[in-house]
């Protein structure tokens, strides 16, 4: 007998609750491996492919692409056992519609389809799970490789795992014919949405967003119908009953008119993935973080003169970016204060040994922050190779939440835009950041001397409980000293 296992949304790690589907990668009637990756998600920290513990043939899928759903949240069920998949490795069931409602397949010994939706009897398969729940999991062991690690496979589970409860579980996808051991779905399960709670508290009903949809643009009040679903849930069935009575009655309902009060009219975009990252994450730095900036122009020709002397030398070619990475690190070695966070708790500011230096970089999904670990512990070339390596993974969308956490200072060069200057936004929970404007020629008095000179504008944003103007001051005024004479690095190396 086959046994029918859930496979939620697992923990993401670093504090991410969510992640958007951005493609599935199965059908609903698929024979999956197990740790074969069968969905696509996008989290506020990068893009991945997420795999499946279990082994067997997938009989429902939850969620339709772009949909965000919650950690914990149900993404499949696969039927695992003898009677999980045919012998011929075949297919049982039916692709998914757009709608979410699905056609199923007969099953190989020719017995009636049946349906899953979110409300049947499952065995969790929530990170850190080996097996279904119960007496059952010596059987789903065999069948499964342990905790998903997402984009990574699995691995052992973890000793402690966080669990985030979803308010709301999209309804199933498609569904294709299960063990008679899963019950079936409840009457009109495919056409609402509802969900039951981890514990014995019984379902909570919610309206599907496509029967909403369908009330809206006809013009029904769903506040006068009486659902016929479970709980009494308002099906779509429920919504065309009242569109054809209404008929019947001469005239058909127009769609309520939407007041301009307080309405604003305009094109609507979520606050999600890298987006709504950035969004909550700069709101938080300028509630939590006192910032102050101060700026200074430099004359960037001799550091310029130096880079194209190391790469005329042979060997790996240097980046700016590199360089003046290397001068922050030697600055920061200056002004440790700068490389700390504040416990707020403990009312605390936590100076920190290692420099992991986080750079800005635009992408097509938006602005990303790699880091570079042990920045402090690299040279110029050492720091090239790696800014390469992020950077071409921050295009590709190949970032892991690793590459993108844990970062002790930032270094900005939003010159690449053609600007001269800005006035950063620190980010949180770093103490501090470095901004680098364009070089460009300009008037200079060199030697005592007008000269044109290649000049660059340099800003600093610190935080303002970690030190006072006088330390930001003199890092600025160091990294400045080191931008025009690159000599006055060697001293500090």
């Amino acid at each position: 007998m086959a046994q029918v296992l859930e496979f939620r949304l697992p923990d993401l790690g670093e504090g991410l609750t969510e992640a958007e589907i951005v493609r599935w990668l199965v059908e609903v009637g698929d024979v999956v491996a197990v740790d074969q990756p069968v969905v696509e998600v996008e989290t506020a920290k990068a893009m991945v492919d997420v795999p499946c513990p279990y082994g067997g043939v997938v009989t429902a899928r939850f969620g339709e692409e772009g949909t965000e759903m919650p950690v914990g949240a149900p993404l499949l069920t696969v039927a695992v056992g003898e009677s999980g998949a045919p012998a011929d490795g075949g297919t049982s069931g039916a692709g998914a519609s757009s709608d979410g409602a699905s056609g199923a397949r007969a099953p190989s010994d020719g017995s009636p389809g049946g349906s899953a939706a979110s409300g049947s009897s499952r065995s969790s398969a929530s990170p850190g799970s080996s097996g279904a729940a119960g007496s059952s999991g010596s059987s789903a062991s065999s069948a499964s490789s342990g905790n998903v690690l997402v984009g990574y496979g699995t691995s052992e589970a973890p000793s402690r795992r966080r669990r985030v409860r979803p308010a709301s579980v999209p309804a199933a996808s498609a569904a294709v014919p299960v063990p008679e051991r899963a019950p079936a779905a409840p009457e009109g399960g495919a056409d609402g949405v509802f969900v039951r709670d981890r514990e014995p508290a019984g379902p909570v009903a919610v309206i599907s967003p496509l029967v909403r949809r369908l009330a809206r643009e006809n013009g029904v009040d769903l506040r006068g119908l009486s659902g016929s679903g479970p709980e009494g849930l308002i099906l779509r069935a429920d919504v065309e009953n009242a569109l054809r009575a209404a008929v019947a009655r001469g005239h058909t309902p127009a769609p309520a008119p939407v007041p301009d009060e307080g309405v604003v009219h305009g094109t609507r975009i979520p606050l999600r993935g890298v987006r709504g990252a950035v969004a909550d994450k700069l709101s938080r730095s300028r509630r939590e973080i006192p910032d102050a900036t101060c700026w200074v122009d430099a004359d960037a020709t001799e550091l310029l003169r130096a880079r194209t002397a190391m790469n005329a030398a042979g060997g790996p070619k240097v980046s700016l970016l590199a360089l003046l990475a290397r001068i922050c690190t030697a600055a920061l070695a200056r002004f440790p204060d700068l490389n700390s966070t504040v416990d707020l708790e403990a009312r605390e500011v936590v100076r920190l040994e290692e420099v992991h230096l986080g750079f800005a970089a635009q992408t097509e999904r938006g602005l990303v922050v790699p880091v570079v670990r042990d920045a402090h512990a690299r040279d110029a070339e050492s720091l090239t190779a790696e800014f390469a390596r992020l950077t071409e993974a921050a295009r590709a969308g190949t970032l892991t939440p690793a590459d993108l956490t844990g970062g002790t200072f930032t270094l900005n060069n939003y010159g690449v835009f053609g600007v001269d200057g800005s006035t950063p936004i620190i980010n949180h929970p770093e103490a501090a950041m470095l901004g680098v404007g364009r070089i460009v020629p300009k008037p200079w008095v060199h030697e005592g001397e007008l000269a044109v000179r290649q000049v660059v504008q340099l800003s600093f944003t610190f935080d303002h409980r970690v030190c006072d103007g006088g330390t930001a001051g003199g890092f600025l005024r160091y990294v400045a000293d080191c931008v025009e004479q690159p000599a006055v690095l060697l001293r500090t190396l």
